[in-house]
């Protein structure tokens, strides 16, 4: 079914209507970008390649200057490119690559690390009007897309065939495609699905220098070269700007799904209780953790009679033929590790108040959180040592988590002056390193971004970190894209 004539990602070189950017002359590597606004001759020769998708009007300079993070940017960009095509992209970053130039990637701006928060006199490259799902290919169960395709709406055209989306942010009514492969995203179906990278078949790059390249093939295997599709997968635009991509669909599991819910007095008891149900037999396509303070806020954002539980609820949902079987079972491992409260319902409403944990929470001016991984055998040692923290810092501390995957997002309480977020920011930190000596990681899905990027020494030896650094100064050596973000 052919929904457009865009070029598939892993298409020959040339098919397809892309172009590739004129040559330009290639700065001496390892020249840093500058903070220089470019002179105004020098964006009037942009104008003139992109018309109307150049903006420099005060209104859209401040809406693509922040991201939904906490991150607040220095200043202002000169400019904003909307592109419609890798063509467009690709014309912008040639144009900065030869003047140093600072760029900013962003979608839908859904990013929750300020990693598409604009530099002070920089260019942004928005992809949000590249949003067509040009196929969907039902025999080999794939889909090509332009980067800044909605997720749920990529769902909404597969589910049209039988077919889904496995990755499933929370943000998916919001969150582009490409945000999604450039953070390498999870979501509540990863417990069973995986995350973004295990459904990514090809990609559309444009590099720093203007360049278009297309990695990966449409095939289910594919050893040829290095990987280079799963090294941009999660490179958080530090490498080059993804502008399209095949992604893998699956078939819609049969039968009627069956939500869940198991209510504990008790946090480290739900969290006893997942891992005991990922590591037995009944597999869930979700596993989700809300405590109760986060009951409370979601309750008061968006009220739908659910119940508050004494500590935390665990929601999720099975699916199949054998989906009520599998229910019962999880709810019973529930009530062997101390739920005292279990229901099993035909409805998705608890898993869409699940989804409205993060508006909720931002909504009471709880942004200051973090997204750090333990592994699941870990989750009552985690959540006893949150609970520390929050009494020795005296700040309450809201945790929600894709539990059954080990990913939490804890949120500090902390008031509007710059003075509570940097008391706030001490919790994440201790949060964070708690998880480290656990096995843990600093990021499970959103990303480092410039807010966990003073962590990453923390995870990551120095080898590694140069391993990364020169990786980044081949593909960018002028140091255009993303710059001081991630890596």
């Amino acid at each position: 079914m052919s929904l457009g004539g865009a070029a598939r990602p892993g298409a020959a070189p040339g098919a397809g209507a892309v172009r590739d950017a004129a040559a330009v002359a290639v700065p001496r590597a390892g020249t840093d970008a500058t903070a220089d606004a470019a002179p105004a001759d020098a964006l009037a020769e942009l104008r003139a390649a992109l018309g109307d998708r150049l903006l420099d009007d005060p209104a859209s300079l401040a809406a693509s200057a922040v991201d939904s993070s906490r991150a607040q940017p220095e200043g202002l960009p000169i400019a904003v490119v909307r592109a419609t095509s890798t063509g467009d992209v690709s014309t912008a970053l040639a144009w900065a690559h030869a003047r140093g130039i600072r760029v900013s990637v962003r979608g839908a701006g859904t990013g929750l690390s300020g990693g598409a928060v604009a530099y002070a006199g920089g260019l942004v490259v928005s992809l949000e009007a590249m949003n067509r799902i040009v196929d969907i290919d039902v025999a080999n169960r794939l889909a090509d897309v332009e980067a800044g395709v909605i997720t749920a709406d990529l769902d909404a055209a597969a589910l049209a065939h039988g077919l889904f989306f496995p990755p499933d942010p929370a943000s998916a009514q919001w969150s582009t495609i490409g945000g999604n492969i450039a953070t390498n995203a999870g979501g509540l179906r990863c417990v069973a699905h995986g995350v973004t990278t295990d459904v990514v078949a090809a990609l559309e790059v444009v590099l720093a220098d203007g360049r278009v390249m297309r990695t990966g093939a449409r095939t289910r295997k594919n050893t040829t070269g290095y990987d280079l599709t799963s090294l941009f997968t999660g490179s958080e635009g530090t490498l080059g700007v993804i502008t399209a991509a095949t992604v893998r669909l699956k078939p819609v599991p049969p039968g009627q799904p069956r939500t869940f819910r198991a209510s504990f007095d008790d946090i480290e008891n739900a969290g006893r209780a997942v891992t005991a149900i990922v590591s037995g037999p009944a597999a869930p396509e979700v596993l989700e953790l809300i405590d109760a303070r986060s009951v409370e806020i979601i309750e008061a954002f968006h009220p739908s009679g659910l119940p508050s539980p004494g500590a935390a609820m665990l929601v999720g949902q099975t699916v199949g033929l054998a989906a009520l079987d599998t229910a019962e079972a999880i709810v019973a491992l529930c009530r062997a590790h101390g739920a005292v409260e279990t229901e099993i319902s035909d409805s998705d409403s608890l898993l869409e108040a699940r989804r409205l944990a993060n508006p909720a929470l931002t909504a009471q001016g709880l942004r200051v959180s973090c997204d750090v991984g333990v592994p699941v055998a870990q989750l009552a040692t985690v959540f006893r040592g949150i609970g520390e923290l929050a009494e020795r810092h005296g700040r309450r501390i809201a945790v929600v988590a894709h539990a059954g995957d080990g990913n939490l997002h804890p949120t500090v309480e902390a008031g509007e002056s710059p003075e509570e977020y940097a008391a706030a920011e001490l919790v994440i930190d201790d949060i964070t390193r708690l998880a480290l000596s656990l096995g843990g990681t600093i990021s499970g899905e959103h990303g480092i971004g410039s807010v966990k990027r003073h962590e990453l020494p923390w995870q990551q030896d120095a080898v590694a970190l140069d391993v990364q650094r020169a990786i980044k100064a081949a593909l960018d050596p002028r140091g255009i894209l993303t710059p001081d973000r991630s890596i």
